[in-house]
Formats: structure tokens, sequence, C-alpha cells
């Protein structure tokens, strides 16, 4: 067991093109935003193993002694394939398997008027910490930290990234894989094999929370970058480029339950009509692809131009399938109006937009584009896609505030 501080860091991420499309078996291109999850985990001898997470208000702490006198078999419910059907180019779908949620639930002692998502971040936290460390000889006391620059609920990878960066901890901190980290580094990543390892783990943790989720999101958080995604395959983009972006949260709640079935009703009923604009969606998302690959190169400013036109074409598809909103449409034309090109990206009917910021827009031009989404009643970040995976940092290399967050300052 390691005996020093951990300080890790994974990725939010957005879908660029292929929402809705890739659900009946077309691509879609997921990509990695700047906006991070960071952990900290402190190593102590105090015979207790803690958690902290005060995005959610979640602070809880338990026993060693109790975890290392349970059958920890229940863990390995529904699991015994799992590993080996969740390599980073392989296939993720696959039946819903049994979760050890019930006997988890025991364990972690929940307070009767405990939050779902307080209860599953602190289900994927005890299946993670039980599964990887009780091949010790005696489970580690610990404290972990976890605060998040991504807003839940989004559908910006929260839980993936959260999932992420427990798996790459645990499994440094148990020596299951080596620190990368070097003397004089401020920032390292795994091997490509240990990046293998941390995904499957964190596919396992978003199994916890999710259920059966496609295995996109985790992935995204540990290769970072730019993933394909179709029918169950996942493939990295080469060396795709970082593309600047305004991150827009419309804050109108939407179920993706709901918006998937009604794409499909409106598939049904009209499949003359919605099934080449599906089709169209999937040649959007293959230009691009084929546009980003060109870009990793050489980038020019005739691409962005192609980029924003798939942009507003995908919008426009995007609005006839059905999954659009006003609060959508005055993000796009709040944009617009400084020039600036946007489309929604997840499930629609509300939640968050991404706007393109070529290398030639001023900064003046973006501040008043801030300025006036803020003034509609959105949050809004300007950041980055196409962001490195799930990383181990120096502490020192860290901003001075997402530091004091994590030591509780």
């Amino acid at each position: 067991m390691l005996s020093e501080v951990l300080m890790v860091s994974a990725p939010g991420k957005v879908i660029l093109h292929g929402e809705h499309a890739v659900v009946h078996g077309k691509v879609a291109l997921a990509v990695a935003l700047n906006l991070r999850t960071f952990l900290r985990l402190q190593p102590h001898s105090n015979g207790k193993v803690g958690l902290s997470l005060p995005n959610i208000g979640v602070k809880r702490d338990w026993d060693v002694a109790r975890f290392q006198l349970l059958d920890t078999s229940f863990l390995d419910k529904g699991n015994s394939c799992l590993l080996e059907n969740t390599v980073h180019t392989g296939t993720l779908s696959g039946p819903v398997l049994e979760q050890p949620s019930g006997e988890l639930k025991e364990v972690a002692g929940f307070p009767e008027d405990c939050a779902i998502n307080e209860r599953l971040a602190v289900l994927a936290f005890l299946y993670l910490y039980l599964s990887i460390c009780r091949k010790q000889r005696t489970l580690p006391s610990l404290d972990i930290m976890v605060w998040s620059e991504l807003p839940t609920g989004a559908g910006l990878g929260s839980s993936a990234a959260y999932s992420v960066c427990l798996a790459a901890a645990l499994l440094t901190a148990c020596e299951e894989i080596p620190n990368p980290l070097r003397d004089g580094d401020g920032i390292s990543r795994w091997t490509e094999k240990d990046l293998e390892l941390i995904n499957k783990w964190a596919f396992r943790g978003e199994r916890v929370i999710h259920g059966n989720p496609s295995g996109v999101d985790n992935a995204v958080s540990t290769w970072g970058g730019a993933l394909r995604y179709q029918k169950g395959q996942i493939s990295s983009l080469k060396r795709p480029p970082a593309l600047k972006i305004l991150l827009t949260n419309t804050k109108v709640p939407r179920s993706t339950k709901a918006l998937v079935a009604s794409v499909r009703n409106r598939l049904i009923k009209f499949p003359e009509i919605v099934a080449p604009l599906l089709t169209s969606i999937d040649a959007i998302a293959l230009e691009c692809e084929r546009v980003l690959g060109e870009m990793a190169v050489d980038p020019a400013l005739e691409q962005y131009l192609v980029l924003e036109e798939l942009i507003d074409m995908n919008q426009h598809h995007l609005n006839a399938l059905g999954v659009g909103h006003a609060s959508l449409d005055r993000l796009c034309q709040v944009t617009m109006a400084h020039g600036l090109h946007s489309k929604l990206t997840g499930a629609g009917g509300g939640g968050c937009g991404i706007t393109l910021l070529k290398p030639d827009v001023e900064q003046l031009a973006v501040e008043a584009t801030k300025q006036a989404l803020t003034g509609c009643g959105f949050d809004c970040w300007e950041t980055s896609i196409g962001a490195p995976g799930v990383s181990v940092h120096l502490a020192t290399s860290l901003d001075t505030p997402i530091r004091q967050v994590l030591d509780g300052l």
C-alpha cells in the first residue's frame, strides 16, 4: 500500500455529434470536456475509511475492522464475465447483470433521508474500495475527497469521471498499477495497459450507478481526446485537436428516457421522414470525424467553418426529431447574434449546448456572448474539448483554489 497522498483528475464528456441517432445504430462522436473531477487520496492509520463529496454534501466514514469481517463474495454478483467484456475497443452491450446493491446498502448504513444521488455515489465508492482493496492483506485506512467542476445530472459524464478517479486512485494506492508520476513531473498519465484496467473498474463503478451504461462516458474520461461509438464498439480518434467551446447549461430538466422514446415513436409514425434524418446525422458525424482527422495534422480556418456548418445542420436535424427546446433555441439565437454556432449536446429537451469558438474569435465577443447567456438565466463556461484523460498530479501543479478544496480548507 502506497503511503503518499495521491491527486488524480479525470474529464467529463460531451457528445459532439450523433445524439439519438446512436440509439438506432448510427455513429456518435464523444469528446472529453476540460471540466474535470479531482480526487485526493490520503492514506492514514486511524482504522477508518472516509469519503467526502462536498459538491453533494456527503461526508461519511466507516470502521475498516467492520469491513474486514465481511464476506465480500457478494461483490462478484453479475461480474464473472464483466472484466473480459469491457476492453477499450470491445463491445460494452449485453444483458443487464445482477448488481450487489442490496448487500452494499447494508454495509453503507444510509440514513432514511439520504438522497438518491448521495446513495449512488457512496455505493459506487464502497463497491470499488472493497473490490479493489480486498486483495491487500488488510483493508487500508484512507480518506478520499472528490470535488468536481462538472454539474451533476447535466449529461456531462460527472458520474463516469467520479468512477474513473476512484478506480485510478485505488488501483494506484493498492499498487495494482504503478504511480506514473516521476521526480520533476507536475502531471503524468498511466500506460495504455494500466488505462485498460482503470477503464474496466470504472465501468463497474458506473454499473453500480446506472445499471447498464454504454461504457462511452468512462472510456472518454479514461482516455480523453475523442471517441467514436457505434453499436457497442468504441474506438479512439487519433490525436484530435483541442477545440475551444462555450458550454452552456440551460438548467431545464429533461428525461433522457422520455426523449429517446419520443424519437422512436416519431420514427415508427414517419419512417420515410425520420430514417433519412438519422442517416443524415450519421453522415454529419462521419464528416466531422474526417475533418478532425485532417485538423490533427494542420488545422486551418476553413476546417473550422466546416465544423460550424455541421453544427448548424445537426441542430436543425435534432429539432426535426423533436428533441429541441425553447431554451436551446434561445441559446442558438444569442450565440448566432455574436457570429457563433451552437447545438444541443446529449438528450436535448433542455440540458446543455455547445458553441464552437474559432481561433480568430475576439475575446470581447466571447465575453459579450457569455454575459448574454448568463442574462438568460443559463450557466456558461469557457472551456475546451479533446482534453487529456485521467491523470495524476503533483499537488503543487494544481490551481490553488482546487488544492484548497481538496485539502478541506
